[in-house]
């Protein structure tokens, strides 16, 4: 292949005016409000890696209602751990999220 053809992404610029696919993304679901439910998908779908696998394990269900993050734990001993530090994991999930998506944590 001839060298002028060849992608290089040193040498790659941005043609003004574009926009990056995760900016694009972004202002898309801004527009259809869309982000809070894409936030809440994400917590469900990420709540293994963001807590561990220790916990993810002991989650029966998971689920986001008006920013509230309603968990169902199998093991007593967690789910009392989980309670008092309650303030605690809402911090731990909106800092991982990035921005505030629960207010609050009812377990079930």
């Amino acid at each position: 292949m001839n060298q002028s053809y060849r992608y290089n992404r040193e040498n790659a610029t941005r043609v003004a005016g574009t926009t990056t696919v995760k900016d694009a993304i972004g202002q898309l679901l801004k527009a259809y409000q869309l982000q809070t439910r894409f936030n809440e998908t994400y917590l469900e779908a990420f709540w293994g890696r963001m807590m561990g696998p220790t916990i993810a394990s002991r989650t029966n269900r998971l689920y986001v209602r008006d920013r509230k993050l309603h968990i169902e734990i199998a093991s007593a001993p967690l789910r009392n751990e989980l309670v008092n530090a309650k303030q605690k994991l809402i911090q731990l999930v909106n800092k991982d999220m990035g921005t505030d998506v629960i207010d609050d944590v009812v377990f079930i």
